[in-house]
């Protein structure tokens, strides 16, 4: 972590390592500001960039005014010149304004044509579109995709030039009766018109929060929580699909990985309501870990999530036919009481894997701050910076549903520039907040290591069960040991006893045979010697 609010004293080597974040953070993370100031409440807040040109932008929120009569609307927020400046509106004005619900997905697509998706407002019912080809300043009259019940619609768009489904744009959602699955619908026509939506599962358990990304190659992937059948539908495991036509057809794997998710009341918080519905994103670099899809939830109480909510990453390498273990994302103490929630996941032009996220480590617990952790290694390993530069108190919003906060917050980037957007009651009501992030002061340090540098990683999983991952860099030509040892000191496993010749490595330790606790693993390479503390956890 590089931003801390207050600490103690205990020793010069913690001084001067406070002093250094305290430097190395201000330059990179930006005051936080409100992006439209209003009197309108703005909550579950979203935000995407145009595929080719990264200085434009467009966030939304649900936006809600009480008096002098109740009016629900999603907001437009629109930057053109990077963020420097933002305009629009409280209300999407697309027809009809008085049945809006709120709940918008969002995007931009390759013609810098911008579309929502929205609920209706009883006594109607469904998902509908809109667009605007002026930023924001006119919408197109609505465009009923569905009239069921549903859940909110993610929204993704084909920016990619090589894809044969490129322009397309998506909505995927779940619907809201049996049997509670995923469907999706898209438009070729910037937003003038839409596909007959299509069930994309057949579940077995009720679902819940779909999300929808597009890989440069056109294919597009979803996902959805598994959730119990009963309230508080709290979320169990984790769907996929796949489509290579467009989204015509899907190929379903109903269950990739288990959760255990949070879907309840925070009495810490005021009885807020939150959940552990999944985030996802795809790397479109074309880097080393192009095609790798990544996504995040939110646990408590199942390896490596502790006691207390924590924001867990499990990612796959060969386009979601496999996945990995839970990575821990968050890296303060394990359950230390500290509560993480509502992450949302970017990756941006050098492959950097983002996750934002409610963080109360620095505050008292009925209060919370903002989080990003950072990996540049495709999630092994995590850097933390607080990006809030205040605290704040969640609190319900009157006569918006038990506990209601707003279910979501969101990220994206502007060339080499994190934009963070969430929610923020500190002015008094809930407002959208930004803090702007240089992600090359961000990469500074570890892109410019010297070449001679060796480093021990912390492993991951971290707790694990029984088996994690250890890796290291040798920065020279050295004989390497790496030992794992337990709370008394005694080795209990010699993984490498070798020379290595610089590079990058990766190591499997099965601790099938040890038992629960805390053990030490040690590197020693040439005089550089580091010792890292993992935890088994059966």
């Amino acid at each position: 972590m590089y931003k801390i609010n207050s600490f103690s004293l205990h020793n010069f080597l913690l001084i001067i390592i406070l002093f250094l974040c305290e430097v190395i953070c201000p330059q990179a993370i930006r005051d936080n500001f409100r992006i439209f100031p209003s009197n309108s409440t703005q909550t579950e807040v979203f935000i995407t960039t145009h595929p080719h040109n990264p200085s434009f932008m467009f966030a939304s929120a649900n936006t809600i005014i009480f008096q002098p009569s109740y009016f629900v609307s999603e907001g437009v927020y629109v930057t053109t010149d990077g963020g420097t400046t933002w305009f629009g509106s409280d209300t999407c004005k697309g027809a009809n304004i008085n049945f809006h619900g709120g709940d918008p997905g969002i995007a931009i697509d390759k013609d810098g044509v911008l579309h929502i998706t929205r609920k209706a407002r009883f006594p109607l019912q469904g998902l509908f579109a809109h667009y605007s080809t002026d930023y924001g300043a006119t919408w197109s009259d609505q465009y009923p995709i569905t009239t069921e019940f549903l859940e909110r619609a993610a929204v993704t768009t084909d920016g990619f030039s090589q894809s044969q489904f490129f322009g397309r744009t998506y909505a995927a959602w779940v619907k809201l009766s049996p049997p509670f699955a995923l469907y999706s619908s898209y438009t070729t026509n910037n937003g003038a018109s839409w596909s007959s939506p299509v069930q994309v599962n057949n579940p077995t358990q009720r679902c819940a929060g779909g999300e929808a990304v597009v890989y440069r190659s056109g294919k597009i992937y979803t996902c959805w929580a598994g959730v119990d059948p009963n309230a508080p539908f709290s979320e169990k495991f984790i769907g996929f699909a796949s489509s290579s036509d467009g989204g015509n057809t899907w190929t379903v794997n109903e269950n990739i990985f288990p959760t255990q998710g949070i879907r309840g009341l925070l009495s810490q918080k005021q009885n807020i309501r939150v959940d552990g519905l999944p985030r996802m994103e795809v790397d479109n670099t074309g880097g080393e870990r192009d095609g790798w899809i990544y996504i995040v939830t939110t646990q408590k109480n199942l390896s490596p999530a502790g006691t207390d909510p924590d924001i867990i990453l499990n990612r796959s390498t060969d386009g979601g036919l496999t996945w990995s273990q839970g990575i821990r994302v968050n890296q303060d103490p394990l359950n230390n009481g500290k509560i993480q929630y509502f992450p949302a996941i970017h990756i941006d032009e050098t492959g950097g894997v983002n996750v934002i996220f409610y963080d109360d480590r620095n505050t008292t617990s009925d209060s919370t701050g903002v989080f990003l952790a950072r990996s540049v290694d495709g999630g092994n390993t995590w850097i933390e910076y607080e990006i809030s530069d205040h605290n704040f108190r969640p609190s319900a919003i009157g006569g918006l549903g038990q506990g209601y906060q707003g279910d979501n917050i969101g990220l994206t980037s502007s060339g080499k520039t994190l934009w963070p957007v969430w929610m923020d009651n500190s002015s008094g009501i809930y407002q959208v907040w930004a803090a702007p992030i240089d992600i090359s002061v961000l990469d500074a340090e570890e892109q410019n290591l010297p070449p001679s540098d060796f480093k021990l990683n912390q492993n991951y999983p971290n707790p694990f069960n029984p088996s994690t991952t250890l890796s290291f860099i040798v920065g020279q030509r050295s004989f390497v040991s790496l030992k794992v040892y337990d709370v008394l000191g005694n080795e209990v496993a010699l993984l490498i006893n070798e020379e290595k010749l610089p590079g990058v490595y990766e190591i499997n330790f099965n601790a099938s045979g040890l038992s629960s606790g805390i053990y030490f693993y040690k590197l020693t390479a040439g005089s550089f010697t580091e010792t890292k503390k993992m935890v088994l956890l059966r």
